[in-house]
């Protein structure tokens, strides 16, 4: 496990197009959010460590916000080839198991990855409604241990969204194993 920090993001960049197929067997685009206030992309995967020490609280964010308008998608873009726990048939039990309440999509081929710049996973990315970038960073101030959670970031920033009020500063990078890629 190689653990990498997420480079800063460029506030204000336009989210990347993408049509990537989900566990649930169906094509998902970028345009499908779009009636979202707020849209979470995420980077994740199935064996991380770092990913499964944040799932629960993933899944209880998105349950609370989802109601409010905000759109969360996960995307998985490892090597599955070499990391077989992260193929398709391995996300879809993970997406039942887990619970999932967002798109979980297979990034195959790395280019969604590449075009929004992502490095580890998880990888957090939160647009605004015209899906201008307004943060990159971590999900909270405790990657590996729920209980010493204190500030939750990422929820803030999306509240902050939600208000129509600016995503507080600082943002801190995300952490997490890094991100797969094919040789």
């Amino acid at each position: 496990m190689v653990l990498l920090y997420s480079a800063p993001g460029t506030m204000g960049v336009t989210a990347a197009d993408f049509s990537l197929p989900g566990v649930d067997g169906k094509q998902h685009a970028l345009s499908d959010y779009a009636a979202a206030q707020v849209l979470v992309v995420m980077f994740i995967c199935n064996h991380c460590p770092y990913v499964q020490a944040i799932e629960g609280r993933l899944v209880d964010l998105a349950n609370a916000l989802q109601p409010q308008g905000v759109a969360f998608v996960a995307i998985s873009s490892n090597d599955a080839v070499s990391y077989p726990e992260d193929n398709m048939d391995n996300m879809k039990k993970r997406a039942k198991e887990r619970g999932y309440p967002f798109d979980y999509l297979l990034d195959e081929s790395q280019d969604v990855a590449r075009a929004y710049g992502a490095v580890c996973t998880p990888d957090f990315f939160v647009y605004d409604q015209e899906r201008k970038l307004r943060y990159r960073g971590r999900l909270d101030d405790s990657p590996r241990n729920p209980a010493a959670v204190r500030h939750q970031e990422m929820k803030r920033a999306i509240q902050a969204l939600l208000a129509g009020e600016p995503v507080p500063e600082p943002q801190h990078a995300a952490m997490g194993c890094s991100l797969k890629w094919r040789d």
